[in-house]
């Protein structure tokens, strides 16, 4: 899953994806570069049950990281830059909320929600385009023949145009399963789920659970397929370079319960609604990445194509149950491992052993 780093000039954009991906980059010189790199989910249950099984291998879930130019006044510019993110899955929107005499801010003051809507804007205009473009071709088409399938698409695109023309994102518009596929081919960028990234100073960090009333930012957390993180861009920096134990005495000075990193990481991996279910053996210890609602036959494909065909049945345990029980023998005795059928829906944290043919 790739989630793309969005947002103006000199707001921390770049430092957060080295922060988040641990890659050593230096800031852009090119407006339509792209940087991209992979972050670790961080997953307590994988550490623990490691500690039991004692593998060869410990492998976690990840999620792919794009960064792109800051979004300037020159729209040509813009739609260069937003290129990249067409792939993506949902979109980190990096909001500065920091002061700095040295790098002022293009807009001559902290304003969140003008910050906000100005990148919005741009992204709805990028969507508009396209949206009218595609809908002057299939016009064309249908003057030449009439089409259902075409037809179909014309309305749905329309409807999209009237939402963007009314400064609405298309991810707060509800859409049947059926306009998803068709939508799907079009990667709107406003469909994307919006991860808010609030780049604090360093003297919020005490006040960081409180920032969003403080900036009178809580109509963000009300819109549909968003959500929002705080998070103190030059503290993160500095715990990224740091060792464990030294990090940790960092946080507790600061009164950080949690790394910024680790709740950023796993807000993109919520918000893209995915779970991990987990396998563990002498060989490794592993998360495994599904949508939520994945049934048991379809989780299987994520470990391997074959064993999705072959799926027969799963052994199913939740992870504090093996954890506690210290393996699958007196799981087993406890009657806490069950078999499940290819239809069961498997549950963020199930470790799970596929029975299937070869």
């Amino acid at each position: 899953m790739k989630t793309g780093i969005i947002g103006l000039p000199l707001v921390g954009k770049t430092s957060l994806f080295r922060i988040l991906t641990r890659a050593r980059v230096e800031a852009r010189s090119a407006p339509n570069q792209a940087h991209v790199g992979i972050a670790r989910v961080p997953d307590a249950r994988v550490v623990k049950l490691s500690e039991v099984f004692k593998p060869k291998k410990i492998t976690y879930a990840t999620i792919e990281y794009v960064d792109v130019g800051g979004l300037q006044k020159d729209r040509e510019k813009n739609s260069a830059s937003l290129v990249p993110l067409r792939e993506a899955d949902a979109l980190a929107h990096v909001v500065r909320l920091f002061e700095d005499p040295a790098v002022p801010h293009e807009g001559g003051s902290l304003d969140a929600l003008r910050d906000i809507e100005s990148v919005e804007i741009e992204l709805m205009l990028n969507d508009l385009e396209q949206a009218s473009k595609r809908i002057e071709r299939v016009e064309k088409d249908l003057k030449k023949k009439k089409e259902t399938v075409l037809e179909t698409e014309l309305q749905l695109l329309t409807r999209c145009r009237k939402a963007l023309e009314s400064e609405t994102p298309l991810r707060e518009l509800d859409f049947k399963p059926e306009e998803l596929k068709m939508l799907s081919s079009f990667e709107f960028l406003t469909r994307k789920p919006m991860l808010y990234v609030l780049n604090l100073g360093d003297d919020e960090a005490a006040d960081i659970d409180r920032v969003i009333e403080k900036y009178h930012l809580e109509k963000l957390t009300s819109k549909l397929r968003t959500a929002v993180v705080p998070f103190c861009g030059k503290i993160e920096a500095e715990l990224s370079e740091l060792p464990d134990a030294e990090a940790a005495e960092m946080m507790r000075a600061y009164g950080l319960a949690e790394s910024g990193r680790d709740r950023l990481i796993q807000a993109s991996y919520r918000l893209l609604g995915l779970i991990s279910f987990l396998t563990c053996g002498e060989p490794e210890c592993r998360a495994w990445t599904i949508e939520r609602g994945m049934n048991a036959q379809k989780a299987a494909g994520a470990i391997h194509s074959d064993i999705e065909r072959g799926f027969i049945k799963a052994e199913v345990v939740n992870w504090e149950d093996l954890l506690k029980a210290g393996g699958f023998p007196v799981a087993r005795e406890r009657a806490q491992v069950r078999l499940e059928g290819k239809e069961y829906i498997v549950q963020d944290g199930d470790v799970i052993l596929f029975r299937h043919s070869s």
